[in-house]
């Protein structure tokens, strides 16, 4: 019910499914959740693999090669059983056996008898009882993009005091619209991706972003300096290093998805509307900017509460609100002013729910995704692949904060776009790393 496709993910090991498992597939098969959708997918994978084995044996194993789903694949070696006959093991009198996981435990204790067996299981106690046991179990660990969260991509890179010296040979410079481009060779280009960001922590204060990458050599280009007022996004002017190029990646039209990571307080609700507003209003280059986010309740789902799907939706959105009054309120605007300005922002800034993405496309669309880190890879892609011509999309989130059962952060949806991405030349990523929210807010995430 996480990864429907677990069937085709253990290669040469063959998989054995106890009855309870059908069971509780079958008591979660209805309703429109994402796990109802999985337990549905799920049985069609077994139905057709069914089908595909012919008149085989059922107690011989079902062929997971067969499936044309494996087949597009490295197609999986081992087979698939199914619980065909009562299995006897003695469980301990602490574990009643009428609970499907003890059910499960049950199960695996008498294969054990005859068989190497592991366990695989998301749920944490799950495998902690099988570990008091004596039964070998491990997570799935299939749908994590990265062994450890300390290797996802930053997005910036510092370059070696010796940069210059080792890769001056060859080197070309030349100038574009007030911008000075590089064509560098040299070793350090290998492991750079497109767009980027490069830096020198001495005096010159280099900032650099990757333009393109060849086979031999790299273009690189100089970055807009946000930090300074004349260069602000709609009166907002970038506080660090890391914010300036989040706005350089959020203000090229080059670049269509941009996703930004950092804890609460590093500006990056701020940043994005500050550069939504500017392309959407002062630009005309959007139509529209669309926030969105991920509705994981602590109380009552969206259901419950009334009106419309906007007016649902802004309980959840008290974030991008509190981020709005500060981009629109000024002292020096009158009341009809600061009215006028509402009544235009309304028109042009939509609350969308993610529940009604399915199916859905968005033409010339600025759309944000808060909170992503809750998202599944599966869930990302649904919302990404909405975007049609002239979309920008910008995914925000924390990936220390995840409120989804059973995502972490090396299988969130949010680390897994980040990695799958960064090759691609019209993407951009950054992690915001230094608060600048407030004095107070700063001293809190350190001491508390």
């Amino acid at each position: 019910m996480h990864d429907p496709a677990a069937l085709f993910r253990f290669q040469e090991h063959d998989i054995y499914l106890p009855m309870l498992v059908l069971e509780e597939l079958d008591n979660n098969k209805k309703g429109h959740s994402e796990v109802a959708r999985n337990a549905r997918q799920t049985s069609r994978f077994m139905d057709e693999l069914m089908s595909c084995s012919g008149d085989c044996d059922i107690n011989e194993g079902l062929s997971l090669s067969a499936s044309n789903f494996a087949s597009g694949k490295t197609a999986p070696t081992g087979r698939l059983f199914f619980q065909t006959k009562t299995l006897e093991a003695d469980l301990p009198e602490s574990l009643p056996g009428n609970k499907p996981d003890n059910g499960i435990l049950h199960t695996a204790l008498a294969m054990g008898q005859h068989h190497k067996v592991t366990l695989v299981s998301k749920d944490t106690n799950m495998r902690i009882k099988a570990a008091v046991l004596g039964i070998h179990a491990e997570d799935y660990r299939n749908d994590q993009v990265l062994d450890d969260v300390n290797l996802l991509y930053s997005g910036f890179e510092e370059l070696a005091e010796d940069f210059w010296e080792t890769h001056s040979k060859d080197m070309e410079s030349w100038q574009e619209e007030g911008r000075t481009f590089y064509r560098i060779s040299g070793p350090a280009t290998a492991d750079w991706y497109a767009n980027q960001f490069l830096y020198s922590s001495s005096e010159d204060h280099f900032e650099a972003i990757v333009s393109r990458v060849e086979d031999d050599h790299a273009i690189i280009e100089t970055v807009h300096d946000f930090r300074s007022e004349k260069k602000s996004v709609w009166s907002i002017s970038a506080r660090n290093r890391e914010q300036n190029y989040a706005l350089n990646l959020l203000m090229d039209p080059e670049i269509d998805f941009v996703t930004l990571l950092g804890q609460a307080g590093t500006g990056k609700t701020l940043l994005t509307l500050a550069a939504g507003l500017a392309q959407v209003l002062d630009d005309n280059r959007y139509a529209e900017i669309i926030m969105t986010r991920v509705t994981v309740p602590v109380g009552e789902d969206i259901g419950f509460l009334p009106g419309t799907e906007e007016e649902k939706m802004t309980p959840w959105m008290g974030a991008l609100m509190d981020n709005l009054e500060v981009l629109t309120q000024s002292e020096h605007n009158t009341e009809w002013e600061r009215a006028a300005t509402q009544e235009l922002l309304n028109k042009r800034i939509k609350i969308r729910s993610l529940n009604f993405m399915r199916g859905r496309t968005f033409l010339n669309k600025y759309i944000i995704l808060d909170e992503a880190q809750n998202l599944t890879s599966k869930q990302m892609k649904t919302l990404i692949t909405r975007a049609g011509p002239g979309t920008k999309v910008v995914c925000l989130g924390n990936i220390a904060q995840i409120d989804t059962p059973y995502l972490t952060e090396t299988s969130s949806g949010l680390t897994y776009v980040v990695d799958h991405f960064r090759e691609w030349e019209h993407s951009g990523h950054i992690i915001l790393q230094r608060g600048e929210r407030s004095r107070l807010a700063d001293f809190a995430s350190e001491v508390l």
